[in-house]
């Protein structure tokens, strides 16, 4: 009993360790690295172990969005814009994913968080604040709606995708630097990941471990804090890296647990 307790506890701490940095240092949902990790080594439920990383992801967005908001690096106004239409469609993801078997969820944002790291280690995003401010307001809100649904659709279908996804349009679509483009992801996420945990844990046919879902979410809000303040510390060129590292690492790491699976 004490041994299987201990391996609760040490998968639980791996998984929020690798989550919450993630979101911490790149606004990553938690989903992409609890889900596979507590699926494969603790037995639980794919559609289960969702909820339980999105509810791992609502305070760990939340402090980290605290922390980029006390040094000026959210964009609040745009940020609502998109968090409206993803909220929305969440929801109809979500709804979507309690139709189909567990086995359909699978892992397809994992190789597109790899390639993401990969390129901001290649190609890191060097806007500053300056050039971003410079863009059309009506352009930016336009794109902000287009994009958030469909972000919001598939943060509700797989749990997964949903940060990383945010990261990409706002970095490469909308042109927001780094810090800003992660501040914003983990302002919405915080609010996405709530509406998603909740409609999961409505659909589920079972209630979760709330050993496994209270360990999750301690650990993930640990390791949030911690990624977020070193993150807003950080220079452009070096947080690049650090993203694109930890970005890379956490996609190996999930493949090679999808695999032992």
């Amino acid at each position: 009993m004490t041994s299987s307790i201990l391996v609760i506890v040490l998968v639980c701490l791996a998984a929020g360790a690798g989550a919450g940095l993630g979101t911490g240092f790149a606004g990553l949902s938690a989903a992409a690295v609890i889900t596979p990790m507590i699926t494969t080594f603790l037995g639980v439920d794919p559609y289960t172990a969702v909820g339980i990383a999105l509810a791992s992801d609502v305070l760990a967005s939340a402090v980290s969005a605290w922390t980029y908001w006390r040094n000026k690096n959210i964009d609040i106004r745009n940020g609502v814009i998109m968090m409206a239409c993803v909220l929305i469609m969440t929801v109809c993801g979500s709804w979507l994913a309690s139709l189909l078997p567990s086995s359909s969820m699978g892992t397809f944002s994992v190789f597109m968080t790899m390639l993401l790291g990969i390129k901001f280690i290649v190609k890191p995003v060097m806007t500053t604040r300056e050039a971003m401010e410079k863009a059309d307001p009506k352009k930016r809100a336009i794109q902000s709606a287009v994009c958030g649904c469909g972000i919001g659709l598939i943060c509700g279908f797989v749990g997964a995708g949903g940060g990383m996804m945010m990261l990409l349009i706002l970095t490469s679509v909308l042109h927001y630097e780094l810090k800003t483009a992660v501040g914003t992801s983990v302002f919405i996420m915080s609010f996405t990941a709530l509406t998603g945990a909740i409609s999961h844990f409505a659909m589920a046919s079972a209630a979760p471990d709330p050993f496994v879902l209270i360990l999750c979410v301690v650990f993930t809000l640990v390791f949030a804090r911690i990624g977020s303040r070193f993150a807003n510390k950080a220079d452009a060129a070096l947080l690049n890296r650090l993203t694109g590292i930890i970005l890379v690492i956490i996609g190996v790491v999930v493949i090679g647990v999808n695999l032992l699976g």
